[in-house]
């Protein structure tokens, strides 16, 4: 039987991009969408960290995620990370953060690496992830990142050029790095105008996490 991917969403905006990924690299696994979009509206109004009560809702969330049966849950939105930590304490299934394994192929490009992102909320969690990842990796590497204003509202509003071209605007500021990685899922749909405005690598989530989870489920099937 092919594998079940439940994958968790905060917003609707992330779920064409990690379908596409999926068609890619995996078309073989069955994928399940769950979307609570209130989890992204109420995330905004708590920009600091995250709060024990949007832990407790995120985790009966992918709680309910794994009793469809899940082998797998991905989560596409990345201002999440304690409760998406939580989470993996409490399912016997991998839990995979949106953007662990883009981490991974960024330092493997260098030790500066940029971020371009659209939602302020998330950037305090995935700078703390990256740190971490760094640090278990045993490499050196330093993250800077850059807020696109305004981009995210006109994605919701339909306006996927304006997101992309306001997104490439900014990518030229980060072009003394060795990898500049697109924030969020949503974000990857601007890959194409980035690398036209920049010669550095430029890096999504969606291929790299389904690669990742891909790997992660295998390597289960075999132990």
């Amino acid at each position: 039987m092919a594998p079940r991917i439940v994958l968790l969403h905060a917003t609707p905006v992330a779920m064409a991009p990690i379908q596409a990924a999926f068609a890619e690299r995996w078309p073989e696994a069955e994928t399940v969408n769950l979307l609570d979009d209130g989890l992204s509206l109420d995330r905004a109004k708590e920009p600091g960290e995250i709060s024990a009560g949007m832990i407790d809702r995120f985790v009966r969330f992918g709680r309910y995620g794994h009793d469809m049966a899940a082998d797998g849950i991905l989560i596409t939105c990345s201002a999440f990370g304690p409760a998406i930590d939580r989470l993996s304490e409490t399912v016997p299934v991998p839990v995979l953060k949106p953007n662990e394994a883009m981490f991974r192929a960024a330092i493997a490009q260098g030790q500066r690496i940029g971020m371009l992102a659209t939602f302020g909320p998330s950037i305090g969690t995935m700078t703390e992830e990256f740190e971490d990842f760094v640090g278990q990796s045993g490499r050196s590497a330093t993250l800077r990142t850059i807020l696109v204003d305004d981009a995210m509202a006109r994605l919701r509003a339909g306006d996927a050029e304006t997101h992309n071209r306001l997104i490439a605007a900014r990518a030229p500021e980060l072009t003394d790095c060795d990898a500049i990685m697109l924030a969020h899922f949503s974000t990857s749909r601007a890959a194409e105008a980035v690398r036209a405005a920049v010669d550095v690598p430029v890096l999504t989530a969606p291929h790299a996490a389904v690669d990742r989870m891909r790997a992660l489920i295998e390597t289960a099937e075999r132990a």
